[in-house]
Formats: C-alpha cells, structure tokens, sequence
C-alpha cells in the first residue's frame, strides 16, 4: 500500500512498483520506480498530471514549499504526479555497476532511454487504473512527453512541454553544432558582465596546466575540467554562480567544493552516461559533442564549454571512471528511433510547447522545426526566460500553457 503524509494544504502519497529492466523482455530483471502523488487534501480524486524532470539521469526537485510555484498552481485542478525517472532518485539507482564487464554495464544502460521512461509511465497509468492523464516536461522531460507522443497518444489527454522540444530524425552533430554555437554567444555575454574575469579564467588555465589541484574526492582539476563550469550559463542564476566560483580564492575549500559540485556527474552519473543518447533520434552518437568543437575553444583556452560531455571526462573524474569502457561502447552504439513523425503528423492530443528564444540547450531552431510538425501543438515563443523559466515563473508558464493546449491564448 502506498504511504500516505500530510503537511500544510498538501497530502503527499508515496507510489513504489516494479517494472521489467528491459520491456521488450517483461520476465527479466525488473527494477523499481518510485512516484510521488501531491493533491489538496480535498482533490483526492482530480484528474492526474505526471510530471516528467529535466536531465536525463535527474530526479524532480523535493517539493518543498519555495520550489512549488507551479505545482500549486495545477494542485487547483489536478493531482501531480512527480516521477523519479529510472535511475534516479529513489527508482532503483545507476552507479558504478559492480561486477559487471564493461559489455554488461552497456546492456544494462541502454534502458535508460526516453521510451523506456514512457513504457514505466505507462505501467504506473495502468497500476492507478488512469484512462489518459495530461503530462508535462522540463527540458528532456519534453523529450519523453514527445516520445509518449509517438509510442502511446491514446493515453494523453493533453501534453505540455516546456524548453524541451526535441528535434526529430536529425543528425545529432546538428544539435552539438547549434549547441556550440549558443555556448559561443554566452561565453561572450558572460564576459561582457564580468570583464575581469576573462583575465581570472587565463590565470587558472595556466595554473593548473603545471599544478592542477585536487578536488574533494581526490581528483585533480583540470584547465578542462574547470571550463565544465560554463554548463550554468544558460540558466537565469548561472552568469552570477559562475562569477562567484571565479572570485574565490583557487586553493580554498569553497572554491574546490563549488568546482567540483558543479557538474553533479558523481551524484547522478546517469546524466553523463546518456547525454549524447538522449538526442540520438536513431543514429550512433560517437562523442559528437568532441567531434564538433569548434576551432575557438582550443584557440582561447578561457572559453568555458557549455552542457557538453567528453570522452577524457570518464578518465579524470573517479565517479565515472568504472563506466568508461561502458562509455564507449554506448558511444558507438545505433540508438533506435524515439519519435515516429507519422504518429506526431496525425497527433490528435492537445498539446503547447514553450520555446525559449535564447536557450543555451535546446536550439530554438529545431524546437521550431518540430512544433510545425506535430499536428495541433501551439507553440509559445518567446525571449523572456532562460532554460529554467519553469522553476523561475512556473505559476504564469504552466498556466499559459494549459490555456494554449485548450485552445484558451
């Protein structure tokens, strides 16, 4: 039976079920997804909205009270479902996979794909007896809600997508070069911000070049691996963080703890496994992100890189280190197809789709692209967040995006 608290104008309900490994072989290794289940306590019987997080490899942030702002707003008609997507939170959890040849840690991390978060969600809809519920996606949140599109529309009644809308059946060397070019342009509006800093990133790429420091965990860090830090400059908080990890003293603790949280891959290692996978629309990803630098990275090494993963990181950092033969071999790998544009074409679901214009992530272009082809999806596009708009105004972007779906903006 699932647990069941109660806190201030919320009961939370806990839901924790099995679901096989592989859903192409239901009578194998099954694994456990946990959900949980925010209603009024008098909305016990509202209609569900399953909520599907950023990442891949992140579990949706704790509902505490100063990160409800857009929950609330749909605790007035719905009951949230909030998913810790495979692998993450408390679902059964990706770690160094002890034990296992670098051919069975392969195996088993390529379930951990967008259609087989969809088929988990499917499982739970069907375990609460649901009929067709309204869903919503964050950044790679929206590429499952596509993805539940293409394998499974009969079972939505409406889906909401917010800075995730994925291209389709493109190369994914389109993606990292678009990316690229975005993490270019924030490099050159953070600079302008914090001038003196461009002078403070040369002075540490030089110093750790001959006398890189260690990191909490015993790692070094690298010129390489500081320039990871640019990861944040496309949400709304990131130009300052960035800045106040760069005025603190280099050899201090709270500047090597802050270096080194910054890129989460030692909490959530999935996010690193399975960057590059998440975009492969049926294609092998062969470190794309590596492949399509461009020449002014290597030119200007104060450039920081954007939300890109890299072949040297599962050698330098140790929280990876047991999964780098895994890497590569995932890293050849010919993903299947994810979204089936016949299915998408012929969409009958209510859906919106926010578009952010200055996403650092998600390229504007190919969310655009997209939108034209899923029949009846309204787009909303617009300069006025960054990625995180959902977290920052989530009250005012859910709300607009249910009217869109509804045909009511």
């Amino acid at each position: 039976m699932p647990a069941t608290y109660h806190a201030t104008n919320v009961v939370f309900v806990e839901h924790e079920f099995e679901v096989p490994l592989d859903h192409s072989s239901p009578g194998g290794e099954r694994i456990t997804i946990f959900a949980r289940e925010l209603a009024d306590p008098d909305g016990r019987d509202k209609p569900f909205l399953l909520f599907f997080e950023g990442g891949p490899g992140h579990e949706p942030i704790r509902p505490t009270r100063t990160a409800r702002a857009w929950i609330d707003h749909a605790l007035k008609e719905f009951r949230v479902l909030l998913l810790d997507q495979r692998g993450t939170g408390r679902s059964t959890p990706i770690g160094a996979l002890p034990g296992m040849t670098a051919r069975e840690q392969a195996d088993y991390l390529m379930h951990f794909r967008a259609d087989s978060i969809v088929r988990d969600a499917e499982l739970l809809r069907e375990a609460l007896g649901v009929e067709r519920w309204s869903v919503l996606g964050q950044s790679f949140g929206g590429l499952c809600v596509t993805t539940y599109l293409s394998i499974a529309p009969h079972a939505l009644k409406e889906a909401l997508i917010s800075a995730g809308l994925p291209p389709l059946a493109r190369p994914v060397e389109d993606v990292y070069r678009a990316t690229w070019a975005l993490a270019l342009e924030r490099n050159a509006r953070y600079f302008r911000r914090y001038a003196d800093d461009r002078a403070r990133m040369l002075e540490l790429v030089e110093r750790f070049s001959s006398d890189p420091p260690r990191l909490p965990s015993g790692d070094l860090l690298t010129p390489r691996r500081l320039r990871q830090a640019g990861n944040v400059l496309g949400m709304s908080y990131g130009a300052e963080q960035l800045h106040g990890l760069l005025e603190l003293p280099p050899g201090s603790p709270a500047f090597l703890h802050d270096a080194e949280a910054g890129m989460g891959f030692a909490r959530n290692p999935l996010y690193a496994i399975l960057h590059e996978a998440c975009w492969a629309d049926g294609v092998a990803t062969r470190w794309a992100a590596s492949r399509t630098m461009p020449e002014e990275f290597g030119s200007q090494p104060e450039l920081l890189y954007g939300e890109h993963v890299f072949p040297w990181a599962f050698e330098e950092m140790g929280a990876l280190r047991p999964l780098r033969d895994a890497a590569e071999l995932l890293a050849s790998h010919e993903w299947p197809r994810l979204y089936d544009e016949d299915v998408l074409r012929a969409n009958d679901v209510p859906c919106a789709a926010a578009i952010w214009t200055d996403d650092m992530y998600v390229p504007r272009e190919f969310s655009e692209e997209t939108a034209a082809l899923i029949r009846g999806l309204r787009p909303w596009l617009t300069n006025e967040y960054d990625h995180d708009g959902l977290r920052d105004d989530g009250a005012r972007i859910f709300g607009r995006l249910l009217a869109l779906a509804r045909g009511r903006a």
